[in-house]
């Protein structure tokens, strides 16, 4: 079965998009057969990969416009493939109030061609809108990147009360698949201190791995490259392929 995980967190500037297109890329480097779906009207992961959105696009898919095998690009890496978003996915917010089971519009899409996948990875909006609620709907997991700061936990438990919502009326399959670190300093009391209070609250469910701060992250999306395709060598990098690791592991 197609492991899919949304990668969520409402809260913006979390390393959220650089964990959905850095794993993405991880896992493929690992040779597993990934689809990245950018959720996000921002198309951030499509321009991270080097893309621009072009018809058809998720959207088209979600609306019924286009056939989701026409919308999905070669990413230009091996074994990575992109489903690309633009700003007209803002529509499906409007377009979706009042249309019956629409919740389940992306899982349905995503099951013609899950098959040719081993692991599925989409990038959420920030926020908790009907993008948000398709992205869980459709997955079997959620992974929550958490940037070690003051108010973090205040918008984990905000989303972890959507994420309950979803699996008791919506898609019981759903787990939290974990929390990842990101913009880790431990040279910082408070990124050691928000650390101690997670791995307290969620034990088992935090990442071992750490994202550390990392210039060579920060520069890569501009370049249109993952990270492993910018910098192999990073501190990112390396960061990044712990996590597949891990979450391999965590997934047999």
């Amino acid at each position: 079965m197609t492991a899919i995980l949304a990668i969520a967190n409402q809260k913006g500037g979390v390393g959220k998009t650089t964990t959905a297109i850095s794993l993405a890329a991880g896992l493929a480097a690992l040779e597993k057969r990934v689809l990245l779906v950018d959720c996000d009207p921002q198309g951030n992961a499509t321009r991270g990969l080097g893309h621009t959105a072009r018809a058809p696009h998720l959207y088209h898919v979600l609306v019924g416009e286009s056939p989701i095998e026409a919308a999905i690009l070669p990413s230009g890496f091996p074994f990575l493939d992109l489903l690309p978003a633009d700003r007209d996915l803002v529509g499906v917010e409007v377009e979706f109030v009042g249309l019956e089971r629409w919740e389940e519009v992306l899982g349905a899409r995503l099951a013609a061609i899950a098959e040719r996948y081993d692991f599925i990875r989409i990038d959420c909006p920030p926020s908790l809108g009907h993008l948000t609620i398709l992205a869980l709907v459709a997955a079997t997991g959620v992974l929550i990147p958490l940037q070690c700061e003051y108010f973090a936990l205040e918008g984990v438990s905000e989303l972890l009360s959507t994420v309950r919502r979803v699996t008791s009326a919506l898609n019981p399959e759903l787990e939290l698949a974990g929390i990842l670190l990101t913009m880790y300093d431990d040279r910082m009391k408070l990124t050691r201190d928000v650390e101690r209070e997670v791995r307290e609250h969620f034990p088992a469910k935090v990442f071992e791995a750490v994202v550390p701060r990392n210039v060579r992250l920060a520069e890569a999306p501009s370049h249109g490259l993952s990270i492993l395709h910018y910098d192999i060598k990073s501190r990112g990098a390396e960061a990044y392929l712990a996590v597949a690791r891990e979450l391999l592991r965590r997934s047999r």
